[in-house]
């Protein structure tokens, strides 16, 4: 009997001692009655890009010892992730069987969308299971699993701006491209290189291609050039095929291709000289001295002090190619002279009350001003002001002894005059002799 009770003691003690263990693996999670697994296996792409939509592959495993049923997922974004119209934050599992191999897991894809100025980082999301033990009506369990995404800034490089929109022909020109990294990461290695396909503009100095190691978001930089164009160019507008290659966050070569214009031709320029001076009548010649064409070529004589024209004070000579010249006259008179001569005059008055005779040649005279308005290759009327120097000459004046203003004749009404003299001089002599030879021929009579 004391036998049977002590066995019956030892068996008690055993079976408590077991219940105790159970209780105590059952209280560090080494054995559940019901449990859910929750892990990202895939994203795609590897690291989520701004303004790109990102898919999660989730696999849900049941590791419990309890059947589990009505099994809800839910993923909970938050910023730089958001809703895509259309997708399902939430997704449902009907059943799960216990103790779960892995091939046995559910499968679940979600897709979110990137916000497009996401910075470069790493962003968590919490994903949420809920789920009923099959066979009860109460035992409700739920799991939160947090899952980092990576998130790589965006690639991107643009040419904002070039620093002007036309060349002149055959003139070394400077030419700048603003390069800005409109991205969230930086660029790497960058080449930048450009090319005409019409072999009409090119770069002097040095290759078309351009090197820059660095460049982070949002920052630019200026590649200059200097430039030309061919000195045959017709004038217009040329394409410029421009090419950034990059390396991305993974070392590969990308590049972007883009496409400039840049106009060829423009202004000119115009070199103008006194031609001759005919019965009060000027000629000016007019000449092409730049690389472009001119057309509807207009020249006019502004108003001005000093001069004044008779007239009309414009002329339009058509149009003047790159070389060539024409000639434009007017009716010019100097004021400037008619003033000089008034004074000159009087003190010539002056100098011939001692019987001496006096004579002016040319005067010195204040530039004319010229103003020349063409049409450029591009249409935008153009107005060009110049200087010339004319050679207004004064008539030769003599004043005589007692003669006032009035008495004065030209250089060559004073030479005639010499000639009458000298002629009647002569004569006077000659005619003298010949009365002489007469008297001494009745004397020897």
């Amino acid at each position: 009997m004391k036998k049977f009770s002590l066995l019956k003691i030892i068996l008690l003690f055993s079976v408590f001692i077991c219940l105790g263990a159970g209780t105590a693996l059952a209280s560090n999670g080494d054995i559940k009655s019901a449990y859910l697994e929750v892990n990202l296996t895939n994203q795609n792409p590897d690291a989520a890009r701004p303004g790109e939509p990102v898919e999660l592959t989730v696999s849900v495993q049941n590791v419990g010892n309890a059947n589990l049923k009505d099994i809800a997922v839910t993923v909970s974004p938050e910023y730089p992730f958001s809703k895509i119209s259309g997708e399902e934050l939430t997704k449902k599992v009907s059943y799960l069987n216990a103790r779960q191999d892995d091939d046995d897991a559910a499968v679940l894809k979600f897709k979110l969308m990137t916000d497009a100025n996401a910075s470069e980082g790493t962003y968590d999301i919490d994903i949420t299971t809920t789920a009923k033990e099959s066979g009860s009506l109460s035992n409700t369990i739920a799991t939160t699993k947090t899952i980092h995404l990576e998130v790589r800034g965006k690639e991107y490089a643009q040419i904002v701006t070039i620093n002007k929109a036309s060349i002149d022909i055959a003139k070394e020109e400077p030419l700048e491209f603003i390069i800005t990294n409109t991205g969230n990461s930086p660029l790497k290695n960058m080449v930048v290189s450009w090319k005409d396909p019409k072999g009409v503009i090119l770069p002097v100095y040095s290759d078309n291609t351009k090197y820059i190691k660095y460049l982070a978001a949002g920052d630019s930089v200026t590649v200059a050039y200097s430039v030309m164009a061919d000195v045959n160019a017709d004038p217009g507008l040329y394409t410029l095929d421009v090419n950034l290659s990059f390396e991305d966050y993974n070392s590969n070569e990308k590049s972007i291709r883009t496409t400039a214009g840049l106009f060829v031709g423009g202004e000119t320029d115009f070199d103008v000289s006194f031609s001759e001076s005919d019965q009060g009548e000027t000629s000016l010649s007019v000449a092409n001295v730049g690389n472009n064409m001119a057309y509807s070529v207009k020249v006019s004589i502004p108003d001005q002090d000093g001069y004044k024209v008779s007239g009309s004070s414009s002329t339009i000579v058509g149009n003047l190619e790159k070389g060539d010249y024409t000639i434009a006259s007017f009716n010019i008179a100097s004021t400037q002279q008619d003033a000089k001569n008034a004074e000159s005059s009087s003190e010539n008055i002056k100098s011939s009350d001692k019987g001496e005779n006096v004579t002016f040649d040319s005067m010195d005279s204040n530039p004319l001003k010229v103003q020349i308005e063409y049409t450029d290759a591009k249409g935008e009327r153009i107005t060009v002001d110049k200087e010339v120097k004319l050679e207004m000459n004064s008539g030769n004046m003599t004043v005589q002894g007692s003669g006032g203003p009035g008495n004065k004749s030209s250089g060559f009404g004073s030479y005639l005059s010499y000639i009458v003299i000298i002629a009647l001089v002569g004569g006077a002599f000659v005619y003298r002799k010949k009365i002489q030879e007469k008297l001494m021929g009745r004397k020897k009579k």
